[in-house]
């Protein structure tokens, strides 16, 4: 069990696990800035405690369903080994990844911006515990994933109501000594991620299609369509945010969040073998990457024109120059967002989580949000 927790831990840490230790000083460094900073707000403890359990779990789901890990497990699955043992390893190195290079930052910003007593503290990292197990749970359960899914109900229920009450750590320590015993009869085999192979044969074309190439990844990889999904619906709600703000200046600050778009924008980066490629091949500047900037600004536009209607059913006051501003704000987002993949693309990545949280995502909307705020002074 030793041996198989350190072949996934290198793998995720690095050989001398140097790449936890310049993690840890990256958020030093974030908490001393946000500390100094003296930036401050209330957040409920029932708030921190389903912000953390959410963003774990989301966090460890992302990460066993990479398929990135399935070379490596299939691998591991052609030597002999305990099922028991392999699934706790497997487990414990990717929950410890999880819990503190992601959940870590989560709560580093918190901790920074907020005052926390000892117990929230404890609650908090109980709370990412117990849902790296029942995540973990869930997906070796997924023939039972309505089961599991009025499991996860019921502990959101138990946080909204009872977050605040003495016994709540106590139940997160039952609750997680629950899903240890779950683990305990998984199969090793529910957590290798299978090929999805289709019984026709795809349909031909004689000509080629970067927009074709583009839909079928979206559509083979679910999670990828899902995301863009999520972000059309927090377009909806955006505007609920921004009701004390006046129309004008929120409408750029909504574009430049909704470039946030991350799987659409690394389709390079995520797939090596594209990747070189393109690069390998001549005139792929044009070939490639023109449909690749339409395709990204059809799926910011989408989004926009989405946070436009709420804004308009909501707030009122969108303008011919707001949609102008709209169709700007996509243009300049998806011309970025492919030149940083063609000039700047993400290589040195362990598992496809990595690559979706990769501190360059933030670039094109933190300069977008820089343009936002220069459009707010404008009269």
């Amino acid at each position: 069990m030793k041996m198989t927790f350190k072949a996934f831990a290198k793998k995720l840490f690095g050989v001398n696990y140097d790449r936890l230790i310049r993690t840890f000083f990256i958020y030093l460094i974030i908490f001393w800035g946000l500390f100094i900073a003296d930036l401050r707000m209330q957040i409920a403890p029932f708030i921190l405690y389903l912000m953390v359990s959410a963003f774990t779990a989301g966090m460890m789901w992302q990460a066993l369903s990479s398929a990135d890990n399935a070379a490596n497990m299939q691998n591991m699955f052609m030597l002999p080994f305990d099922s028991r043992k392999f699934v706790f390893s497997y487990t414990a190195a990717l929950g410890a990844y999880i819990l503190l290079t992601k959940t870590a930052a989560l709560l580093t910003v918190v901790l920074a911006v907020s005052k926390r007593s000892i117990l929230e503290i404890l609650g908090s990292i109980l709370c990412a515990v117990n849902a790296v197990l029942m995540t973990a749970v869930a997906y070796s359960l997924k023939k039972y994933l309505y089961a599991v899914g009025f499991w996860g109900a019921g502990l959101i229920a138990v946080i909204l109501f009872w977050g605040n009450s003495p016994w709540f750590m106590p139940f997160l320590v039952v609750n997680s000594a629950l899903a240890v015993l779950l683990l305990y009869g998984a199969d090793a085999y529910s957590f290798y991620l299978l090929d999805s192979k289709n019984s026709h044969a795809v349909k031909s074309w004689k000509h080629h299609s970067v927009w074709r190439y583009l839909l079928r990844y979206l559509i083979c990889h679910k999670n990828y369509m899902m995301n863009t999904v999520v972000l059309w619906c927090a377009a909806c709600v955006l505007p609920l945010f921004f009701k004390q703000t006046e129309g004008q200046f929120i409408a750029p600050i909504g574009f430049a969040i909704l470039s946030l778009n991350t799987p659409i924008c690394i389709l390079l980066s995520c797939d090596p073998s594209l990747l070189q490629a393109v690069h390998f091949l001549p005139n792929q500047e044009k070939a490639f990457c023109i449909p690749y900037a339409l395709f990204i600004f059809v799926c910011n536009m989408s989004a926009d024109m989405i946070f436009l209607c709420s804004l308009q059913i909501q707030n009122g006051g969108v303008t011919v120059f707001t949609i102008i501003t709209a169709v700007c704000f996509a243009i300049l987002s998806s011309i970025s967002s492919v030149l940083l993949e063609w000039f700047y693309p993400i290589k040195s990545w362990k598992i496809e989580n990595d690559l979706w949280h990769h501190p360059r995502k933030y670039v094109v909307p933190v300069v977008m949000l820089l343009l936002a705020a220069a459009l707010g002074t404008l009269p």
